[in-house]
């Protein structure tokens, strides 16, 4: 679990990142201030553009200090998230960044295990790969059922596919916290 000071501090690198990378400026490497943050530790950053998502990119085995990936990720959420073109500067005052720090992936024998609104979903098969967050299916108001089949949709398979067996599913946690706009 994060201090209040260390999620804001993890807000301020993230923005800070953006802000530098976006005008063109030269990046400082932050110090963090906890042992909590240099500590390897795998993230999503999620860009929100008022009620819009405008991008969200992480990463679970990541061997970089929990603020390193938080930096990468942002620039990623920003820059390479395919669904959408790249943020541009003039666009960061409008932008709303949330943090989701992950646990550990634990593989699941059955699909009941799944708490709604606890856990993230992360499905693979072959080369298709899906993840979605534990607070999209709040969000979304999804039963456990219509979680699977979105996470199935996510990565490229059909909807039912996690009605088939041969499929793997993960499931994880996330500390969720972002900016106050």
């Amino acid at each position: 679990m994060l201090s209040e000071k260390e999620k804001e501090e993890l807000l301020s690198i993230a923005r800070r990142m953006l802000e530098t990378s976006l005008s063109g400026g030269k990046r400082a490497d932050p110090k963090p201030s906890s042992d909590n943050l240099n500590r390897p530790g795998g993230a999503f950053v999620t860009l929100h553009k008022g009620s819009l998502l405008r991008g969200c990119i992480g990463r679970f085995d990541a061997p970089d200090p929990l603020y390193s990936t938080v930096q990468q990720m942002a620039l990623a959420a920003a820059t390479k998230d395919p669904r959408f073109p790249p943020v541009l500067a003039s666009e960061l005052e409008e932008l709303q960044i949330e943090i989701s720090v992950l646990s550990p992936r634990q593989k699941i024998s059955d699909v009941q295990e799944i708490k709604v609104g606890i856990h993230g979903l992360c499905v693979a098969k072959g080369f298709f790969r899906g993840v979605l967050l534990p607070q999209v299916a709040i969000e979304e108001n999804w039963s456990r059922e219509e979680f699977l089949s979105y996470t199935c949709l996510k990565a490229g398979l059909p909807p039912s596919a996690w009605r088939e067996g041969d499929l793997e599913i993960e499931t994880f946690t996330a500390e969720v916290f972002g900016e106050k706009i």
